[in-house]
């Protein structure tokens, strides 16, 4: 029987799902049929890549299994596009995740508002520019449409943590740490810079971005300097599995000044490992330190290892928030509950136009 949304929650379209255990659309599916949100219904999901083009490749055939798993077990009916997709039930509302490639984006928010969605779940960066990300921003509008986006760190526990010790302590500075697990190797380095070609700051740190624009008061407009730390940071070419070269930052750290007396520092590094964390120092020493995941979150993510071996360890980590953001914005869409703390895409207009300000500013710091 296809699955269907029941009393209080929405109809979902996961727009995007990638490969089984790598990717991030792959573990919202699975938390959304392990009704980790209580407010949504995965009903459908479009996957123009390992339908089409790609369902021949080893993770096209990987997909083909989980598909029908999926249809099996859960309901949850496939489609190539979102042209495909059954009218809106009767008295539902209809919510879009696309988790898709950025490029696509624009072309999908369309086509999701096309297809009767009320709501749309966006995942960072939201567009590969700013002039994408403003159009759609405008086309949404005018269509009555609500774009919230998927930066979890908005809401996750250390960064909340960190900013409430920092509010109550005198000549606080916030530094907001965040780490991935690439091996520190040409060849995996050179496949992420490909696969995430937008780049260091439109990719691995724009949720930092994100909440510097949403609680530091960090725009283009009010910034007054911003400084690379020399001493960790890195910027490379390497050639990705196609035998292109791409330019990127393996690690980078930097601080801030607003033209408002705020100041914050952000590290990020490709090959640092599993744990991020948010420190706050006062005249120079460490005296506040949370990361993520903490003691209480550690179990969980065992318990997620042993149920999803060999996939993306950050999906464990981070699990929790994933949760949370997906839950408050099917809520929203569901029944009209006010999304707190959620990215609206008004500030992930400002956060890409603060990535795109910073990326040349500090490659030429940096040569």
């Amino acid at each position: 029987m296809p699955a269907a949304a029941g009393d209080g929650q929405c109809e979902v379209v996961l727009v995007g799902c990638g490969a089984p255990k790598r990717g991030m659309g792959w573990y919202h599916a699975e938390q959304l049929m392990k009704d980790k949100c209580p407010s949504a219904k995965l009903c459908f999901v479009v996957e123009p890549w390992f339908l089409g083009g790609g369902k021949d490749s080893p993770p096209g055939k990987e997909f083909a299994e989980y598909k029908s798993e999926s249809e099996a077990k859960h309901g949850v009916q496939f489609f190539l596009s979102l042209a495909d997709l059954p009218p809106v039930a009767e008295g539902k509302k209809r919510l879009a995740l696309v988790s898709g490639r950025t490029a696509d984006n624009p072309r999908l928010l369309g086509e999701s508002i096309k297809a009767g969605c009320t709501t749309i779940y966006l995942e960072k960066p939201g567009a590969p520019t700013v002039a994408e990300l403003q159009s759609m921003k405008e086309e949404a509008a005018a269509a009555g449409v609500r774009v919230l986006m998927g930066y979890n760190k908005n809401v996750c526990k250390y960064v909340s943590k960190a900013l409430e010790f920092a509010k109550s302590t005198a000549g606080s500075h916030v530094t907001l740490v965040s780490n991935n697990t690439y091996e520190n190797t040409p060849e995996s380095l050179g496949e992420c810079f490909e696969r995430n070609a937008e780049g260091m700051l439109k990719n691995m740190a724009i949720h930092e971005l994100a909440l510097l624009v949403s609680f530091f008061d960090v725009s283009v407009d009010n910034i007054e300097t911003a400084t690379a730390d020399k001493t960790f940071s890195s910027c490379q070419t390497l050639k990705g599995p196609s035998g292109k070269e791409w330019t990127d930052f393996d690690k980078i750290k930097f601080t801030i000044k607003t033209k408002t007396g705020k100041e914050v520092s952000v590290q990020a590094d490709r090959c640092g490992g599993d744990t991020s964390y948010a420190m706050v120092e006062v005249d120079g020493k460490e005296a506040f330190r949370h990361s993520m995941p903490d003691e209480e979150d550690k179990a969980n993510v065992a318990t997620l290892e042993a149920e999803y071996p060999g996939a993306m360890p950050y999906f464990f980590s981070q699990d929790p928030d994933y949760i949370t953001v997906k839950e408050k914005v099917a809520a929203f869409c569901a029944k009209g509950t006010d999304p707190a703390g959620i990215a609206t895409i008004d500030i992930a207009v400002e956060t890409l136009r603060v990535a795109e300000h910073l990326t040349p500013l500090f490659k030429e710091q940096l040569s």
